[in-house]
């Protein structure tokens, strides 16, 4: 070895070389480096039930169990989660990566289920002998470990672009309907305004007296009325009147009486008001009259449309700042039917025409502080997934609940589940079941890291064909985010 080794501590007990030799981890060091081991190492006992070290303590040591029992835990939703119990000589724990130079923090717990014993290096000692005797195997733990971390990173931020131009195409088609919709009415209404001023200079000509014309703007300012609350009628309903006010406006001699009868019927008018019109104007200008109202009631629904794809883009808009709050803080309290929905109104476009999408929502559930932007690409990636999982048709269920101190939300799906040998990997990076170039496998790796680790909450997968349910579990009163 030609770098210098630093000086060993004072330490009460320590392994001699022979025994740190019986180690598998350092069977095949040659004399010098076990030496240097048994002098920079030292011997350390925990009692039965006695913590170790503690997950996201830093991590100053590399421990080797001697003798005893241990189990490693996991802390999950407040929850210590066991993830191992081992009494084999020679498993390890601890400072496992002090050699990729970051401050590093312990990844679990380690408690001692017996009395135990353990081969204890300092992590600065542990992390010297692997850089110097290992060369080459450094550099490929480094080159694996950051550029996993580089790649992850890198992929993660092409599959935001990918779901965010994704959801740019569909917003883009969803604005583009209603768009074109009131462009469309607003061609016409220019269209038919043209024509009733035309038609008022006819019926204004001298023929009808002033008293029948204030009668005619009267029945003209009813049908405005009758417009707003037209009843909706299904299709026979709306063929059989269509069919009578036909028959009678035939029946007077008005021609096209059919193309009046559809705008009328839309409009909420029937025989019953024709006859009053008749009434009032008489039958030589019945025609020219009726044109003038039917004029005014196209005229109305043209103005309805329009209103209704203005609300529309409206809607559609507000949905897209709901989901990228962009303009709100990024931890805010939030009320998670809303994130849904917005989330709903953006994927809309990916939504074949067989999917049903069924919102079964506890709206007596309080809102929670959260990043909501992140949730929302939660949200995004369960969704999403659902919709692959189904196909062409299926029923999509969006559920809220509460669960003690929490609630949830369940994004469920008829699809045929999720294959038994692959379940327990679906929360890895990069792990998909995708075609290439079709999935990164990090939609859920990254949905997993929001919510476990960001919003300190949890989520559940419980699959069979017909019936995939996630379930994301959030604190209802979660513990303030540390200041930037």
């Amino acid at each position: 070895m030609n770098a210098e080794i630093p000086p060993a501590a004072d330490e009460l007990r320590r392994l001699a070389p022979d025994e740190v030799r019986t180690l598998f981890l350092f069977e095949s060091l040659d004399d010098e480096q076990v030496a240097w081991l048994a002098e920079q190492g030292r011997v350390e006992r925990r009692a039965a039930g006695e913590l170790v070290y503690a997950e996201g303590e830093p991590a100053e040591c590399f421990f080797i169990l001697l003798d005893g029992m241990v189990r490693l835990c996991r802390t999950v939703h407040g929850d210590q989660v066991e993830i191992n119990r081992t009494d084999q000589r020679g498993v390890y724990g601890g400072a496992t990566q002090a050699y990729i130079g970051d401050e590093q923090v312990y990844r679990h717990s380690m408690w001692a289920l017996t009395d135990a014993e353990f081969f204890v290096l300092p992590a600065e000692q542990f992390a010297y002998a692997v850089r110097t005797w290992f060369p080459m195997a450094m550099h490929l733990l480094e080159g694996l470990y950051i550029g996993m971390r580089d790649t992850q990173t890198r992929v993660g931020e092409r599959e935001r672009l990918l779901a965010l131009g994704s959801l740019s195409a569909g917003l883009t088609h969803e604005l583009n309907n209603p768009a074109s919709a009131a462009v469309r009415a607003a061609a016409g209404l220019r269209e038919r305004i043209a024509a009733m001023r035309h038609k008022l200079a006819s019926i204004a000509d001298g023929r009808i007296d002033s008293r029948r014309l204030y009668a005619l703007v009267g029945l003209q300012e009813e049908a405005v009325d009758r417009v707003g609350k037209a009843p909706k009628l299904t299709a026979m309903q709306t063929s059989d009147a269509e069919d009578e006010l036909t028959d009678w406006l035939d029946d007077r001699g008005l021609t096209a009486g059919w193309e009046l009868a559809s705008i009328l019927v839309a409009g909420g008018l029937d025989v019953d008001w024709l006859e009053r019109v008749q009434a009032a104007v008489g039958t030589d200008d019945l025609e020219p009259a009726v044109r003038w109202l039917t004029y005014t009631v196209e005229t109305e629904l043209l103005l309805a449309e329009i209103g209704d794809a203005a609300i529309r883009i409206s809607t559609l808009v507000g949905a897209a700042k709901q989901y990228s709050q962009l303009d709100r803080a990024p931890y805010q309290v939030v009320d998670v039917h809303e994130l849904l929905d917005a989330t709903l109104t953006m994927l809309r476009g990916k939504f074949s025409a067989g999917v049903l999408v069924v919102r079964e929502y506890d709206r007596s559930l309080p809102t929670i502080p959260a990043y909501a932007a992140e949730l929302n690409q939660v949200w995004s990636n369960l969704i999403d997934n659902a919709i692959g999982a189904m196909g062409s048709a299926g029923t999509l269920t969006i559920r809220t609940g509460r669960l003690d101190e929490q609630l949830f939300v369940e994004i469920a799906d008829t699809g045929p589940g999720i294959p038994a040998e692959i379940r327990p990997r679906i929360f890895e990076p990069f792990f998909t079941t995708k075609p290439v170039g079709e999935g990164t496998g990090l939609g859920l790796d990254i949905s997993y890291r929001i919510v476990v680790n960001k919003h300190h909450g949890d989520i559940q997968v419980t699959t069979a064909p017909g019936d995939t349910v996630f379930r994301v579990l959030l604190p209802i009163a979660p513990e303030p985010p540390p200041a930037s």
